[in-house]
């Protein structure tokens, strides 16, 4: 890829950490308290559903147990212990322990990549995931350590999701919104009975639990994971991993802008950092070739795409 297709993809791609940022005011203000596998559920199920039907793509052969795997690390264990952090810790927290998955990710490339991590990329985790605990840390509290348990795990399972997404690419033909369906669906269903043996019937929604629900499944959901599987497609595990920092900044902005918190001078030169050290994770080694197209993954100008002129997903030959 050219240097301005290069900063295309993880232009697109950083949308979905972006959006991911809005997951802690949603959840927090809006749906109903200590439901994190009915919100995992209703977030993952109706999204990878949508995906399908519209994808029309179901795995064939070794992808069989490969969409199940990246399903339960990506989906399945990430949005439970996720939501189970939220409700359990402060965002700052959470956001803080969240922050160590670049480095995750450089550690796992290593191990099933084969990818010696660059100082650059070790430095650049080191400085976001600094910048990230100045902007958020002070508003932590008191620890929890099933919190802290669970919010250290669910970064474990999404860096290692997002490391075998790249070392297994996509099928030659399957576009990043089936990939993205299957996924999705294989969490929702590994969510699902879990759900309803821990937490028993679904709640009762008013219209504000209703619309944040449905926010989260179709725009934070089915919209942001296809973003984020194409553009690991494109880039490499570390450069996306490196787009993480984005959410908390986002989580920080928001609760600014919407909450009425304040933001210190400390803060913001936080932000500078971590928002610093993701630019710099995309920067190309210059050891790196050009044009690199890994397996299954398409050509930087192909037209598979994941958003059509109407704002949903589409699926494209």
């Amino acid at each position: 890829m050219t240097a301005h297709q290069r900063a295309a993809v993880a232009a697109l791609t950083a949308l979905a950490p972006v959006s991911w940022g809005t997951t802690y005011v949603v959840t927090t203000e809006f749906l109903p308290p200590d439901r994190p596998l009915f919100t995992a559920l209703v977030r993952a199920l109706p999204a990878g559903l949508l995906l399908l039907a519209v994808a029309r793509v179901l795995p064939r052969g070794a992808w069989w147990w490969k969409a199940a795997v990246l399903g339960a690390l990506n989906i399945g264990a990430f949005f439970p212990l996720l939501f189970l952090s939220a409700y359990r810790l402060p965002g700052g927290l959470a956001a803080v322990v969240g922050s160590a998955g670049p480095l995750l990710v450089l550690g796992l490339s290593a191990l099933l990549l084969g990818r010696r991590p660059a100082l650059r990329d070790v430095l650049a985790g080191a400085v976001a995931a600094f910048g990230v605990s100045v902007v958020v840390l002070k508003a932590a509290g008191a620890l929890d350590a099933l919190g802290v348990t669970a919010a250290f795990t669910a970064t474990a399972s999404m860096s290692a999701g997002t490391v075998l997404t790249q070392k297994w690419g996509r099928p030659e033909g399957v576009g990043p919104l089936a990939l993205t369906g299957w996924q999705l669906t294989a969490g929702g269903l590994t969510i699902a009975p879990l759900a309803f043996l821990l937490e028993g019937a679904p709640p009762t929604l008013d219209a504000g639990a209703a619309g944040g629900y449905a926010y989260l499944a179709l725009v934070n959901t089915a919209i942001a994971y296809c973003l984020w599987f194409r553009g690991i497609g494109r880039l490499t595990a570390t450069q996306a991993t490196l787009l993480g920092p984005l959410s908390p900044l986002t989580a920080a902005v928001l609760g600014w802008a919407v909450l009425g918190e304040s933001l210190t001078a400390l803060q913001l030169l936080g932000m500078a950092l971590a928002f610093g050290a993701t630019v710099a994770g995309q920067l190309p080694r210059r050891t790196e070739p050009t044009a690199r197209l890994r397996a299954g993954s398409q050509p930087s100008g192909s037209t598979s795409g994941c958003v059509n002129r109407t704002g949903l997903p589409r699926e494209r030959a």
